[in-house]
């Protein structure tokens, strides 16, 4: 059953360690990033959230565009959050709002994800 809504959202909150970056940058081989946390683990938090809670397991990604605004310090709490903001039943598609924030407020990264979501688990 297609059933989302305009408005439904989801957010998760995560704090990423030293190790964790470092791990994450030996993986990738880029360069060390300093204090900062790399956009793909900021990136993977919104694919978290699509894949298992909004839309959900099943959901498969068709577009995704990612605007970094600011720094992310290592230790600090973020803040992923995603809203649909439109919902083609017809065409089993999902578009939605992606926006990450630090502890502070602080808006470090925002988008638009375009979701297919035929294949719910």
């Amino acid at each position: 059953m297609f059933d989302f809504a305009v408005g439904q959202s989801a957010s998760i909150r995560r704090t990423f360690r030293r190790d964790e970056v470092a791990e994450f940058v030996a993986l990738v081989g880029g360069p060390d990033p300093g204090g900062s946390v790399p956009g793909g683990l900021i990136g993977g938090l919104f694919s978290q959230l699509l894949g298992t809670s909004l839309p959900g397991r099943g959901t498969n990604w068709m577009k995704q565009t990612l605007r970094f605004r600011s720094a992310a310090t290592v230790g600090e709490e973020l803040t992923a959050w995603v809203e649909i903001v439109r919902v083609r039943p017809d065409k089993q598609l999902v578009n939605l709002r992606v926006v990450c924030h630090a502890a502070s407020g602080v808006v470090v990264c925002e988008g638009e994800a375009l979701v297919l979501a035929r294949e719910m688990a």
